[in-house]
C-alpha cells in the first residue's frame, strides 16, 4: 500500500508558512511586533492548527520571535538581522532560497600561493570570484571564493561567475556540486571577527576598520579533496550565524 502523502504536504505547509512570516519579519511588516494568532492564520490560510504551531516553533528555535502565554507571538529584538539554522553542507546550499547573489568581481585567475597551499594543490594559480549575498536588497555578506583550476573549470561560460553584475539566486558550491564527479560531503569551518577589508567597505558600505564576523569554509568532496575556499565577511547588525549541534543518543 502506497504511503499517504499527507504528511509530505503539511511539511511543506509549514515550510512555506515560516518562511512567508521570517520574509515579514525581515521586511518589518508587523509595525506593532505582534504576530496574528494561530486561530488567525488558520482561518485565513485554510490550515491546521497543528501546522501554524510548527510554523511559529520553527521561528523560535530561529530566534526571529518569542511567544508568551495568554498574550501572543512577539518579534524578537535582533530579528531584523538575516538569520539562517545551519546544520549541514545542504543548509548552505539552500542559501539561494531566500538571498540574491550580486556578483562584484567575475571568476579569474591569479596566482596566491597562500589559498593554493589551503586548497593543497600542486600549482599556485587559483580561480577567484567576489560575490556579495542580499537579503530583501539589503547586502550584508561579501564573500571571496577561491577554486582549484580543475573546479574553476567546470564553471567556465556560466554568467552567474562570468557576467560582471549579474544579479541571480545561485551559490557557487550548489553550482560546482552539480558538476563535480564527486559531490560534496563535508565543510571545515572558522569564524572570526577582523576588521572590515577594503572591499568590504566598498561593497557593503561599512566604514574602514569596522569589526565584521569572518567565516572560512573549506568544502570537501566524498575522498577528502578540497573543492572550494569561501572566505565571507558579514555585517554583524544585518546577519546572526546559529548552528545546529546534534547529540548522539543511544
Amino acid at each position: 500500500m502506497a504511503a499517504s502523502p499527507k504528511p509530505r504536504k503539511q511539511e511543506a505547509a509549514y515550510r512555506a508558512l515560516a518562511e512567508e512570516l521570517r520574509d515579514g519579519i525581515l521586511h518589518k511588516r508587523y509595525a506593532d511586533g505582534r504576530l496574528p494568532t494561530e486561530a488567525e492564520l488558520a482561518r485565513v490560510r485554510g490550515l491546521s492548527r497543528q501546522t501554524v504551531r510548527r510554523a511559529f516553533q520553527e521561528l523560535v528555535a530561529g530566534g526571529l520571535v518569542y511567544r508568551v502565554p495568554g498574550r501572543g507571538t512577539f518579534v524578537a529584538e535582533h530579528a531584523g538581522r538575516y538569520l539562517r539554522r545551519f546544520g549541514s553542507v545542504d543548509d548552505l546550499m539552500t542559501l539561494s532560497l531566500d538571498t540574491e547573489f550580486d556578483l562584484v568581481a567575475p571568476l579569474r585567475r591569479r596566482v596566491d600561493v597562500a589559498v593554493a597551499g589551503r586548497l593543497r594543490l600542486d600549482t599556485d594559480v587559483v580561480s577567484t570570484v567576489l560575490f556579495r549575498r542580499l537579503h530583501g536588497e539589503v547586502p550584508f555578506c561579501l564573500t571571496t571564493v577561491h577554486l582549484p583550476p580543475a573546479a574553476a573549470r567546470l564553471l567556465e561560460g556560466l554568467p552567474e561567475v562570468e557576467a560582471g553584475g549579474v544579479h541571480s539566486r545561485v551559490t557557487v558550491i550548489g553550482l560546482l556540486d552539480a558538476r563535480l564527479d564527486r559531490p560534496i560531503a563535508e565543510a571545515e569551518q572558522s569564524i572570526t571577527v577582523a576588521p572590515a577589508s577594503p572591499e568590504a567597505t566598498t561593497y557593503l558600505g561599512c566604514p574602514p576598520g569596522q569589526p565584521l564576523l569572518r567565516i572560512e569554509r573549506t568544502y570537501l568532496d566524498t575522498e577528502s579533496t578540497p573543492v572550494e575556499l569561501a572566505q565571507s565577511e558579514f555585517l554583524p547588525e544585518h546577519y546572526s550565524h546559529r548552528v545546529t549541534l546534534h547529540r548522539s543518543v543511544t
